[in-house]
């Protein structure tokens, strides 16, 4: 069985935190072991987010600790009551992920009859420990690099799969157009926008942003290549239009590389609908509506071209 990294890291935080709790002799150790899985997190920035939450938490929930039991005693009822007024307050301070946290603490107090001073400040440390321990471990995240180069490669790769289809269909090669392509396409892209947040929120790198801008610009064209599709699926026959459109596709798909200027592709787009508008009028009504879808297909292709053209701009501007 395989562990996660982040299990491994659960399983060196918890020896880790009571360890130190043991070495400075405070009271309830373990806890100290619990608040580390706690708060160990899948990103650095989630880390320090949580980190935030329950120490805050755990803070306030002393006050509040000590005002209830102090005052009208240490009873199940004060337990609940403690509960009814902290939880809105911690919900109202945005802070609820470290409620866990603060229960933790609550029945120290609740166990001990007190909230004096040496509790408190062996709660404190016992917090400290636990989420301090998480901190450190969570510095170090592995690279994502290597899974999001492969994912950019296999949605490519996909892209060109695709492209080749369609020209395949247009010219008569192929009698369906297989939509396995498109269904991968869909989940590597939904899969590329999990793991290129949680480069984001390991590195805060520019490298990172302009990975997420990558994959944001294939999930807009994701919709355009979804419309080529209804448009192409129709048609049942080949015309010399097609033809023409099937041998662009062909060319979009040997230059599906990000970095590929596409002004030559869009020159061709215009070049194509100039030839559409000078050609000679359909002679069915069958030839005038594959004409008309292959015009639709060359605005829908073009549209495709745009988006990857202003990605290009601004990553170079």
């Amino acid at each position: 069985m395989k562990i996660s990294y982040q299990t491994f890291k659960m399983i060196i935080a918890v020896p880790i935190a009571v360890l130190i709790a043991e070495w400075l002799e405070l009271n309830h150790p373990g806890s100290a072991g619990i608040i580390a899985v706690l708060c160990i997190q899948s990103t650095r920035k989630q880390s320090f987010l949580i980190a935030w939450h329950r120490l805050s938490a755990g803070l306030l929930s002393i006050v509040f600790a000590y005002f209830i039991f102090e005052y009208l005693g240490y009873h199940p009822w004060t337990v609940g009551l403690l509960l009814l007024l902290f939880i809105p307050v911690a919900h109202l301070l945005k802070i609820a992920p470290g409620i866990v946290t603060s229960l933790v603490v609550l029945f120290h107090f609740y166990g001990a009859r007190s909230v004096n001073g040496a509790i408190i400040i062996n709660e404190i440390a016992i917090m400290a420990i636990g989420i301090g321990v998480a901190l450190i471990l969570n510095l170090y995240m592995p690279s994502l690099d290597r899974k999001l180069t492969k994912l950019k490669n296999d949605i490519e790769a996909n892209y060109q799969l695709m492209f080749r289809d369609f020209s395949a269909y247009l010219k008569g090669e192929k009698r369906e157009i297989p939509t396995r392509h498109f269904t991968e396409l869909k989940t590597q892209l939904y899969d590329a926008e999990e793991w290129v947040q949680k480069n984001i929120e390991n590195t805060f790198s520019r490298n990172a942003y302009r990975q997420q801008q990558y994959f944001s610009m294939r999930k807009v064209q994701l919709d355009s290549l979804e419309q080529m599709l209804r448009l192409i699926q129709p048609l049942e026959v080949t015309v010399e239009q097609s033809h023409k459109i099937a041998d662009l596709f062909t060319d979009l798909a040997d230059a599906i590389y990000p970095n590929n200027a596409v002004l030559y592709h869009l020159d061709q787009v215009q070049w194509l609908k100039g030839y559409f508008a000078k050609d000679q009028l359909p002679k069915s009504r069958q030839e005038f509506e594959i004409r008309a879808h292959l015009f639709q297909l060359l605005y829908e292709i073009e549209h495709y071209l745009k988006i990857k053209n202003r990605a290009v701009t601004e990553k170079c501007a």
